[in-house]
């Protein structure tokens, strides 16, 4: 399997800020890009060859990452000109003989479970869906009276989340398009066929298509640091006390590591791990917490897509890798 990225558009919704940049070069947070993100998300995936489809201003995404970045091999393709996704994919799938292609969209930032995504690509295609989360903000009705509102909520909907795994045997259908739009022209028809699955996550996810959408994913990482394991953002650091929310990804897990200073409490928010320590397993579900003492080593395993709150001393920076399975 070989990742692929769709980085061709023009970003014109973005202006002034994609004249002189691509727009999967936006930076989430200060020196960590749209695509940083995604090619790290493809490797921690066991991915380790990536095709960049790209166009607009692909010098500069060339110049960036080379033929290699962080382990990973990049390989390019260029349009002269738009053409649409269909065309990218197209120049894709003649260029690269592999059984199954996991491509997204180069402006989506998002928490998926990549390597769970392939662990369920069972039929010729899988796509990832997310809530559709409404824009506004929506009244409740009872008989002919208002009797409340929700602010923006999340809807019985769900959207295409712009990463689909399309296995080979798809590409005689695929190919027989030459220009257009993918989402269009080809998957009605994969669907209508009974050939596509769906993954389902409800994690972050932002498409990037407006200075809106941009300052809405600034936002999320003013606090937070992406990990190959899922991310931990700082809740609150004062000099006598520090807080995190820990994401961990169903079948993921830390390094196993310890901490010379920090003692830290661990409460299961949602989800469900277990804490390995040298010589015992604890597993810790929904509502229980877990105290584990400075110079501890141990790992934490999610069963399921877990989320955390970590309580401890304010050392943000005391972490000590024993034994580390991403090699970072």
């Amino acid at each position: 399997m070989i990742g692929a990225i769709l980085c061709g558009g023009f970003g014109k919704r973005l202006k002034p800020l994609t004249d002189n940049l691509p727009k999967p070069l936006l930076e989430i947070k200060k020196d960590y890009t749209i695509l940083d993100k995604q090619i790290l998300q493809f490797k921690y995936a066991g991915i380790n060859q990536v095709v960049l489809l790209c166009g607009h201003l692909h010098e500069k995404i060339q110049e960036k990452f080379g033929d290699s970045w962080n382990g990973v091999k990049i390989n390019y393709l260029i349009e002269d000109e738009p053409r649409g996704t269909l065309f990218a994919i197209n120049n894709l799938l003649e260029n690269f003989e592999v059984d199954n292609y996991i491509i997204r969209n180069g402006d989506v930032v998002c928490d998926a479970n990549i390597k769970e995504m392939i662990a369920e690509h069972k039929n010729q295609m899988i796509m990832y869906i997310t809530p559709l989360i409404s824009p506004y903000g929506i009244a409740e009705l009872s008989e002919k009276k208002i009797i409340g509102f929700k602010e923006k909520p999340k809807l019985n909907h769900y959207l295409n989340a712009g990463i689909y795994i399309i296995s080979k045997n798809l590409k005689p259908l695929i190919l027989k398009y030459k220009e257009g739009s993918i989402e269009d022209l080809i998957f009605p028809e994969i669907a209508r066929t009974g050939l596509m699955d769906y993954y389902k996550e409800d994690v972050f996810w932002q498409s990037v298509d407006s200075i809106k959408d941009l300052q809405r994913v600034n936002e999320e990482y003013s606090n937070k640091e992406d990990k190959p394991w899922g991310y931990e953002k700082v809740i609150v650091l004062t000099d006598k006390y520090l807080t995190k929310e820990l994401y961990l990804m169903k079948n993921e897990g830390t390094s196993h590591h310890k901490h010379a200073q920090k003692d830290e409490t661990m409460h299961v928010v949602s989800g469900e791990v277990i804490i390995k320590f040298d010589d015992k397993e604890v597993v810790i579900k929904k509502n229980k917490t877990i105290r584990i003492e400075p110079c501890t080593p141990h790992t934490i395993w999610a069963v399921q897509n877990t989320i955390l709150q970590e309580y401890s001393t304010p050392h943000p920076d005391d972490t000590i890798r024993i034994k580390d399975k991403y090699k970072r």
